[in-house]
């Protein structure tokens, strides 16, 4: 486990080593290009390092090299995600290969978990079951 100075350090050093699927994909996330929703890159969450994130609706967005097909690297990103989930966070995964090769569709998955999310913000979803209307 690192300590979060050390982990700032190393998001740091990711955000100005990017790439290729990272930068095409940031391009199209940045700027709250999807749905007006803030985007943030190698962000800290925990003791993990999230590639995108979206604070105000609590969506990961996960891009998987080739080392993510190692089966004890699926079963970190399994760990991982299911600790993620405890906070309240989505995941949303997708390899090199599928920006490369489908940014489109990519992108209309997440334009769809946003307006999810956004529907549905983390806050309301949380509530103690008195205040959820039903």
């Amino acid at each position: 486990m690192a300590d979060l100075a050390t982990l700032k350090r190393r998001a740091c050093e990711l955000r100005n080593s990017q790439t290729a699927a990272e930068r095409r994909l940031w391009a199209r996330l940045r700027l709250r290009q999807v749905c007006g929703v803030r985007f943030l890159r190698q962000y800290v969450v925990g003791n993990f390092i999230l590639d995108f994130y979206a604070p105000a609706i609590r969506l990961a967005i996960e891009l998987d090299g080739g080392q993510h097909y190692d089966p004890d690297v699926q079963r970190y990103d399994a760990s991982r995600t299911h600790w993620l989930v405890t906070q309240g966070i989505s995941v949303l995964r997708y390899t090199h290969v599928d920006v490369a090769r489908m940014l489109d569709d990519v992108m209309n998955e997440i334009e769809l978990a946003v307006s999810r999310q956004r529907a549905h913000p983390p806050d309301a979803l949380h509530r103690p079951p008195s205040f959820q209307r039903g």
